[in-house]
């Protein structure tokens, strides 16, 4: 069994070349195809129970038309991933268009923690962000899958070597890379279980939410700046926004509540671009039902 399970892994890797070689057209219009099916065999229904929680006046038929919209994002963006994997990195990097870098440039050398939230062009905006501000730091998190595992860390530090942290490295860790002045590509915005999470409201809805980034933010006097990778016609682009001031402040509950918002506010602008698939509202206050689980 396990040998089957890596020669699944291996023929999974050797599509993805396979697929870098096609026009980039060509590989949309595949990964799109991949998210369809995916919408109706892997998570389409943990996508419209978020979608019901948060957008009640919608019609089923509303819901439906925006997931399927979702993943057909969501597989376009997994096959364009074979790109910054295996295509000369000129090609990839040609793919991502950048606005509003001055507001990096203006805090070079001081601490920034990047607020990058879960949209569906997130992995294709980091490594534009690692190769135009070399030796920017991120959480890694190792893959069970070994096969996958070496793919995903191949991807992650061929574009501007970037400091990879390990969550098992702590707070500190991540403190000591801001004081040398890089840039933290941070993603809070997941269900990561009571721990260290407070609920605050997203979509009115009361969600766990992680209280890292203030407190990070405090330790190392560092300066917040949100960012939102959009996937567009013909690639993405990262759209860069002013800098947060007057953060954090003396209100974690406030300054996590502001995060929150912030990301409403972009989900809002591109609803089929959050990403939808996974279980946001798991972790539930006591005596509320784990909303996913089936009865």
């Amino acid at each position: 069994m396990k040998f089957i399970r890596r020669l699944g892994s291996y023929l999974g890797v050797a599509f993805l070349w396979t697929l870098h070689l096609l026009p980039n057209r060509a590989i949309a219009a595949v990964g799109r195809g991949i998210g369809s099916i995916a919408y109706r065999f892997g998570r389409g229904r943990v996508t419209r129970i978020n979608l019901a929680l948060c957008f009640p006046e919608m019609s089923e038929a509303e819901r439906h038309a925006l997931g399927l919209a979702h993943f057909k994002g969501l597989g376009r963006a997994l096959a364009e991933q074979s790109i910054f994997w295996f295509a000369p990195v000129e090609r990839a990097m040609a793919m991502v268009k950048l606005t509003g870098r001055e507001h990096f440039d203006r805090l070079e050398g001081k601490p920034v923690i990047v607020f990058a939230p879960h949209f569906i062009g997130l992995n294709l905006g980091g490594p534009k962000i690692s190769y135009t501000w070399p030796g920017a730091a991120s959480i890694y998190s190792r893959q069970k899958n070994p096969v996958f595992d070496r793919l995903l860390y191949h991807g992650r530090v061929r574009f501007g070597s970037p400091k990879l942290l390990s969550r098992q490295d702590g707070m500190l860790a991540i403190v000591r890379s801001l004081r040398e002045g890089r840039l933290f590509y941070f993603l809070p915005d997941m269900d990561f279980g009571p721990r260290d999470s407070i609920f605050v409201p997203f979509f009115g809805v009361p969600t766990a939410t992680v209280t890292a980034m203030p407190r990070l933010a405090k330790l190392a006097r560092a300066t917040v700046v949100p960012l939102i990778t959009r996937q567009l016609e013909d690639g993405y682009e990262i759209v860069i926004y002013p800098p947060w001031e007057d953060y954090p402040s003396d209100d974690v509950e406030a300054d996590v509540r502001r995060m929150n918002a912030f990301i409403e506010e972009r989900v809002r602008e591109m609803p089929e671009q959050y990403f939808w698939a996974h279980k946001r509202f798991k972790t539930r206050p006591p005596g509320e039902p784990n909303p996913y689980r089936k009865t």
